[in-house]
């Protein structure tokens, strides 16, 4: 009897969709992600794609020449027996067929693997089934660089090891931590850098970054783990405050012989951009001075260091931030692709290695979010750019001579496209607010799908109740330019009721909250609260990504504060609503969000009534010198703004209910900006709440990420909802 009740139950309870858990606000996307492919590209000189089986075991194929239908290519059996003949002695774990593999050719694919004693990267034959190709480095490596001859030049601790086919080369030796070797942790990873060793094209030479610190202070980190406390001392230049000195280093890998280029004085400058000349005799670098308003794309003697010529220079009223190192046209080693956003928009330009414009390659206020490559005749190349007022990301395609540009996806969303080697086909993986996945193989000439691979159902359908999400555009506080939001309704909504509102931010630069694909950006969190009765909305405000410098260009000087000026528009549209119940607006932001919603709290005490700052930045002066400069200046150059835009001296403002919380290990935003607002609150006899997660840096992740959302779901029913 009992079983027939349980199993009357249970049918009774997957009969009617549900709300999101708490726990899938962070196991959500994994749970009801749309069907897809896994690591679907175009198989090299052919017309064939490739993707990993749903069990991740196998490598499949798509092909024209057989109608699309799937083949297996390779088994994770067989590579891992192509393992155990190429390395006898060798003990290797593999969980799936490796992940994230590079055609060379239509038969090779090049992929990295460890094994128990080494790390490698391999070349696997799929036709003959055996590793034609390896080299390893030992397994304490990290940051590996592969050359083309096979060298590899890879870190331990701060000092470069390079390992050939015969031997280890100590590249540096340094003993002082403070003196950091080939790191792509420069500049702390600003103005496009992500790494810190180079190779020229033949693999005989390796140029890197050498960053010495030891003039900047050391900032305690405190491990809490150890039965003593434990202190882990880091280097966190503070705005205003001395900086690191960075130089390029050139090794002969034949020789032994060092050469640093000739980048002159100050000393605290920006190099960024680097990129071997493809003969190998030239390195460009750009210099950036510290107070990023000049940019000077330079030219240097590989062999002496010597400066041989400015190429260009960039300036700026407000600042000048490189982001991309060059492109060279593949069949032609004297013109380039350099990006910038300069004049505008991020796009690209043809130069040649003597430094002349040949040509301008942007197109219309369309933002290069992602260079895909070259066709196989050289002459045009592939890139994915927004439109639709940075909601949408389509693919196109521009001829370097004529400059002519031609968009060939067309579907409004965000597409995640390549071309074919031979340039005829697309494959073409989009969603939207209203489409969850579909793949496709397009046909270059008419733009129209001739295969459907994927075309995946709502996830969430028969599963989970999933609440009404809109986009909406809204005027900014200039009154002229068009902002994007969106707005999220509460599960089974009833526009005659009024509904108290989380409002989520972010607001700075980098960063774009809402776009045009499935679910419109929303996180789950975003979607949880939604369900729990509350009105979710999100306001790319100006300063934010994707819309073009100017756009960017009004929070110079004055962080927060035409930002603020922004979400108050937001805030006006909401209040505008019959359902929305103004007395009751909260708001949640982490980084430079949880910067907002201090801000926000402390500036609109009579509008936000509950908040919750994740990490927040207080007071931009505690904050590291390569950002918190770019727009802000100096502390000593910008005393107003500076003043304006900390929150230390507001906190007296504060009526509402705020939370703070923290990672304790944040080397970001560091621990003292929460840790000087709590003590401003106390002399201000204001309260605030306070949580600290001991063992988490900028960000909460793992299973406390659950906890997380819990808390601050909590925070905003307790003080928000009843």
């Amino acid at each position: 009897m009992k079983k027939y009740i349980l199993s009357f139950l249970l049918i009774g309870s997957i009969s009617f969709a549900q709300k999101l858990t708490i726990e899938e606000t962070v196991t959500g996307p994994r749970k009801y992600a749309p069907t897809s492919l896994v690591g679907q590209q175009w198989r090299k000189d052919s017309k064939s794609i490739t993707y990993l089986s749903a069990d991740l075991s196998n490598l499949l194929e798509k092909s024209a020449a057989n109608g699309w239908k799937e083949n297996t290519l390779a088994t994770k059996a067989e590579f891992e027996a192509a393992l155990k003949t190429k390395f006898p002695t060798e003990e290797f774990a593999l969980r799936t067929f490796p992940f994230s593999i590079t055609w060379q050719s239509i038969n090779t694919f090049e992929t990295e693997i460890a094994s128990k004693t080494k790390n490698y990267k391999v070349i696997y034959n799929v036709a003959t089934k055996q590793i034609t190709s390896e080299i390893g480095y030992s397994k304490e490596g990290s940051q590996a660089k592969f050359a083309s001859n096979n060298n590899v030049a890879w870190l331990k601790d701060n000092n470069i090891r390079i390992t050939t086919n015969t031997k280890t080369i100590e590249v540096t030796n340094d003993e002082n931590p403070a003196i950091v070797n080939g790191s792509d942790y420069v500049h702390r990873q600003e103005f496009g850098i992500d790494r810190g060793m180079w190779w020229n094209a033949s693999g005989t030479q390796l140029a890197y970054y050498r960053k010495d610190e030891t003039m900047v202070g050391n900032y305690p980190i405190i491990n809490w783990n150890e039965r003593e406390a434990v202190n882990k001392d880091i280097k966190y230049p503070m705005a205003g405050m001395t900086s690191e000195n960075v130089t390029v280093v050139v090794f002969d890998v034949a020789t032994g012989k060092k050469v640093t280029l000739q980048t002159g004085e100050p000393k605290e400058q920006y190099l960024t951009m680097v990129s071997w000349e493809p003969t190998g005799k030239y390195i460009f670098v750009g210099i950036l001075n510290r107070d990023q308003n000049h940019l000077k794309f330079n030219k240097y003697d590989a062999a002496t260091g010597a400066f041989v010529k400015t190429l260009f220079e960039e300036k700026a009223s407000t600042w000048v931030e490189p982001q991309h190192a060059l492109t060279f046209v593949p069949n032609n080693p004297n013109q380039f692709i350099y990006q910038t956003d300069f004049y505008g928009f991020n796009q690209m330009y043809l130069y040649t290695t003597d430094g002349k414009l040949l040509k301008n390659l942007g197109f219309n206020d369309v933002v290069v979010t992602n260079i895909l490559g070259f066709d196989a005749s050289y002459s045009k190349i592939n890139y994915i750019g927004t439109a639709n007022n940075g909601l949408d990301r389509q693919l196109y395609q521009v001829d370097l001579k004529s400059g002519k540009t031609m968009q060939l996806t067309t579907i409004s969303g965000t597409h995640n496209a390549s071309v074919s080697s031979d340039g005829t086909m697309v494959l073409d993986q989009y969603s939207n607010a209203t489409t969850p996945n579909e793949i496709a193989i397009l046909n270059i000439k008419n733009k129209m799908a001739n295969t459907s691979l994927v075309k995946a159902e709502n996830p969430f359908t028969g599963k989970i109740d999933m609440p009404k999400i809109e986009l909406v555009t809204l005027t900014a506080a200039d009154g002229k330019t068009p902002l994007n939001g969106r707005i999220i309704y509460p599960s089974n909504f009833d526009a005659t009721k009024k509904y108290p509102v989380m409002v989520y931010v972010y607001g700075g630069s980098h960063a774009q909250l809402v776009t045009n694909k499935w679910l419109s950006g929303a996180g789950y969190f975003d979607i949880y609260m939604a369900q729990q009765g509350y009105v979710v909305f999100t306001l790319d405000n100006r300063g934010s990504d994707a819309r073009g410098k100017k756009f960017c260009d009004v929070n110079h000087r004055i962080l927060g504060v035409n930002e603020m000026a922004d979400q108050m528009k937001g805030v006006a549209f909401l209040k505008s609503k019959a359902f929305v119940d103004a007395d009751k607006i909260g708001v949640f932001g982490w980084s430079f969000g949880g910067f907002m919603t201090t801000s926000l709290l402390t500036s609109q005490p009579e509008t936000f009534k509950v908040g919750v700052a994740g990490g927040p930045v207080i007071d931009w002066k505690y904050y590291e010198i390569m950002y918190g400069e770019r727009y802000m200046d100096t502390p000593q150059d910008n005393a107003e703004g500076y003043a304006k835009t900390s929150l230390l001296d507001k906190v007296k403002n504060l009526k509402g209910r705020l939370l703070i919380i923290h990672g304790a290990q944040d080397p970001v935003v560091v621990q003292q900006h929460s840790m000087n607002f709590i003590e401003a609150s106390i002399k201000a006899g204001k309260q605030v709440d306070y949580f600290l997660y001991p063992n988490h840096e900028h960000n909460v992740g793992g299973r406390d990420r659950i906890h997380m959302y819990a808390k601050i779901a909590d925070y905003f029913d307790v003080h928000l909802k009843k």
